[in-house]
């Protein structure tokens, strides 16, 4: 193995291209770490957020991004066991992954399905952890219930659908374009309504039941997060995941108390430290991915040089499923 790797290194905060590819040393594991030849990333919108500054923690300069990736376990720190060399395993660093070459904590490895390409590996811990979280273990999402899922064709959106059809809950699906919303149709979304039609709180209400919808996995932020807190049923869970609009969002709280609404926020690095939550949902989505219900959503693949525009991508909303940038490509 040559001594030197290529890497994506982010020197300063901004837009995209201020990723550049570097000549790195091969980094080395230290105790209760393993090193992974990393096959594919998969990237999150909070990896561009992180990239701008903007993501919940503060991001360390030089920083090489890709918070998730998947690859073949090729060197073992001091201490480390229950994973072999040569072994294809998937990995929650938080950091790193845009590399030919990573660290990952032994602790933040997850084992994926042998049936898994490295992409799928790639694109499966975030989204379907976070999907199963705000459905079950925040959402306390009941069999029967209807759910909305925005950004629905996203990485997300497909897995919070498949999920929720796999736990018997009725889907409505909102995304940008009907080719997206056919994507979301396909998944099993009982009903689609693109996020920009006129009339789009009424009528989730209406599919609903005409009573607003109990569950909804909210993603969108600013404004809009006026429209979920309008499109919830008396009673309803609002979990907020993320801030793709990236605005400042206005709530007050007399609104919950009026129809008992409840607001919780969900991130999943914080999450996966109780350790019984993160013992749960392994096991239903191990269930469900044996069972073929939950098969991950590989969108667009990138090679390691395209990856600022991968990340462009992203932000302009032209992907479906996970991105996936391949180092080794």
């Amino acid at each position: 193995m040559s001594e030197s790797m290529k890497a994506i290194v982010v020197e300063r905060l901004g837009p995209p291209d201020v990723m550049e590819v570097r000549e790195l040393p091969v980094p080395q594991p230290g105790p209760g770490e393993v090193r992974l030849k990393v096959e594919a990333v998969g990237i999150n919108f909070a990896d561009v957020l992180a990239v701008a500054g903007e993501y919940l923690t503060r991001t360390r300069l030089p920083s090489t991004p890709g918070m998730e990736f998947a690859g073949i376990v090729d060197a073992l720190g001091e201490g480390v066991t229950g994973v072999q060399v040569g072994q294809r395993v998937a990995a929650l660093a938080g950091r790193g992954g845009l590399a030919e070459y990573a660290i990952s904590p032994a602790a933040a490895l997850i084992q994926v399905p042998e049936s898994f390409t490295a992409a799928q590996a790639a694109a499966f811990p975030v989204s379907y952890f976070t999907a199963y979280h705000g459905l079950k273990t925040l959402g306390h999402g009941k069999e029967g219930e209807w759910v909305l899922v925005q950004a629905a064709a996203g990485a997300l959106g497909t897995a919070s659908i498949q999920l929720a059809k796999a736990l018997g809950m009725n889907v409505i699906a909102m995304a940008s374009t009907e080719e997206k919303l056919h994507i979301a149709r396909d998944l099993g979304a009982d009903v689609t309504l693109l996020q920009d039609d006129p009339d789009r709180v009424q009528k989730v209400r209406d599919a609903a039941g005409g009573k607003g919808v109990p569950l909804i996995l909210e993603v969108v932020g600013g404004k809009r997060f006026q429209e979920s807190l309008d499109m919830a049923a008396n009673r309803g869970r609002i979990i907020v995941i993320g801030n793709a609009s990236r605005e400042q969002a206005n709530l007050r709280p007399v609104e919950l108390m009026k129809r008992n609404l409840t607001v919780t926020g969900l991130w999943l690095t914080s999450l996966m430290g109780d350790q019984e939550a993160t013992r749960e949902a392994a096991e239903t989505l191990t269930q469900l991915v044996a069972s073929g219900q939950v098969t991950p959503q590989v969108g667009p693949t990138y090679p390691l040089k395209d990856s600022a525009r991968a990340f462009q991508d992203i932000l302009d909303r032209k992907t479906t499923g996970k991105v996936i940038i391949e180092p080794q490509r």
